[in-house]
């Protein structure tokens, strides 16, 4: 077969990924398979191949397995962002919670297989490196939680508010587990669990909280 390069001109380069994108890659694929299979049955030769990339640059991002198993699910568990639907825009409360609510939900329905094994990877107990992005991940749920009821400050200076939020994050991943993975609740009964406990949890349950905290505070004697 005839080269159709022209004569003269110079090799076409091959073009090459930045060291991010490389590195998105790799977790992907990574982030796929420990999705489907077990830890002890994927080897960094496998994720390598799956990626098109060379061992060595696989252990030059990420080191050993236990790394970047790690980092898939770190990854796992970051749920991008969701929008903040502002006061100013006219939404009272609800309608600020029950617009993050349902987008968040939409979001874990597109991602479904991955927010699951996140779930159960993280779940079991008993490694720190895993209880560590677990409660990293309920530390983001938690500064999101406060943004969109407008509780960002107060949050700063009461730490039984925080714990109060983590301690619902901690429920609605359980909710949606029981959703997503035991189709005992519907995407409808979810939504309204977790925007009613949160609402009763804001109006009825902080404002007690927060004052018994001051109450038997030293500075209250």
């Amino acid at each position: 077969m005839m080269s159709t390069h022209p004569p003269g001109a110079p090799a076409p380069r091959r073009l090459r990924k930045e060291p991010d994108e490389r590195r998105d890659q790799i977790l992907a694929c990574a982030r796929e398979l420990f999705s489907s299979r077990p830890y002890g049955t994927v080897s960094n030769t496998e994720i390598a191949a799956a990626a098109g990339v060379s061992r060595g640059l696989l252990n030059h991002y990420f080191g050993t397995k236990r790394d970047l198993y790690l980092a898939a699910v770190s990854e796992m568990m970051s749920v991008p962002p969701i929008h903040v639907p502002a006061a100013a825009e006219g939404a009272d409360l609800r309608e600020r919670v029950a617009q993050s609510i349902g987008a968040w939900l939409e979001l874990l329905e597109r991602n479904r297989e991955t927010w699951v094994t996140a779930l159960d990877t993280t779940m079991t107990g008993g490694d720190e490196d895993l209880e560590r992005i677990l409660q990293e991940a309920r530390d983001r749920a938690v500064d999101h939680m406060t943004e969109v009821v407008g509780l960002t400050a107060v949050a700063r200076t009461n730490p039984e508010l925080r714990a109060a939020f983590r301690g619902y994050s901690a429920m609605a991943e359980a909710t949606t587990r029981e959703w997503l993975k035991r189709k005992r609740l519907t995407r409808e009964q979810v939504h309204l669990l977790l925007e009613e406990v949160l609402l009763h949890l804001i109006e009825e349950v902080l404002p007690r909280l927060t004052g018994a905290a001051r109450a038997s505070s030293p500075a209250a004697e």
